[in-house]
């Protein structure tokens, strides 16, 4: 599911952009706007019962502080489990301070804990558009995840420098409800 021609040209280029920036914070400043964006995020997601969460890669916007506060709020937390094989993505229940193991590509994942089906999904992603259109790494675990789920609130979660004009798409693409960043929560402009 790489996508268009278009799509693969901008992924080196987002990369490199979201690297430099957190590169140039600080551990405290990036904890700092971590936990900002994570105070945007709280409101959207409180009520729900069961929230997927992603662990952070590289230079994605951190969870850490956003799952704290979803704990207390008394949310159950889900993280993403990815097959050996790499072609499907499944959710299991997790806690902060239970184990995490190596995955698919190092992805850290559930040790254990249930299967469970989220009723709020927040994703990373490598640039957003205001129509909010997602454009992840490539693989389409997201979208396939998320096929289907008209019911389960859809919410990107990243760095505002993150937003672009506009972000191509394949009719597999899934369209976010909201992208929540250290700025605030950014919603759907209409066309």
């Amino acid at each position: 599911m790489k996508g268009n021609a278009e799509k693969l040209a901008l992924r080196p280029g987002l990369r490199a952009t979201r690297d430099t920036f957190v590169l140039g914070l600080s551990a405290d400043t990036r904890r700092r706007l971590e936990g900002a964006a994570a105070r945007h995020l709280l409101p959207l997601v409180a009520q729900c019962r069961c929230v997927a969460f992603y662990w952070a890669l590289g230079s994605e916007m951190g969870c850490t502080a956003a799952i704290e506060q979803a704990v207390a709020a008394g949310v159950v937390v889900a993280l993403p489990v990815v097959s050996d094989e790499g072609d499907k993505m499944h959710f299991r229940s997790w806690h902060p301070g239970a184990p995490l193991a190596k995955g698919w590509r190092g992805l850290r994942q559930p040790a254990h804990g249930e299967s469970i089906e989220p009723d709020a999904f927040v994703v990373p992603l490598l640039g957003f558009d205001t129509r909010m259109r997602r454009l992840g790494q490539g693989g389409g675990f997201y979208d396939r995840a998320l096929a289907g789920r008209t019911d389960a609130k859809k919410i990107g979660f990243g760095w505002a420098i993150q937003q672009l004009p506009a972000i191509p798409c394949d009719p597999w693409d899934i369209v976010l409800d909201m992208v929540v960043t250290e700025r605030g929560a950014v919603g759907k402009e209409e066309a």
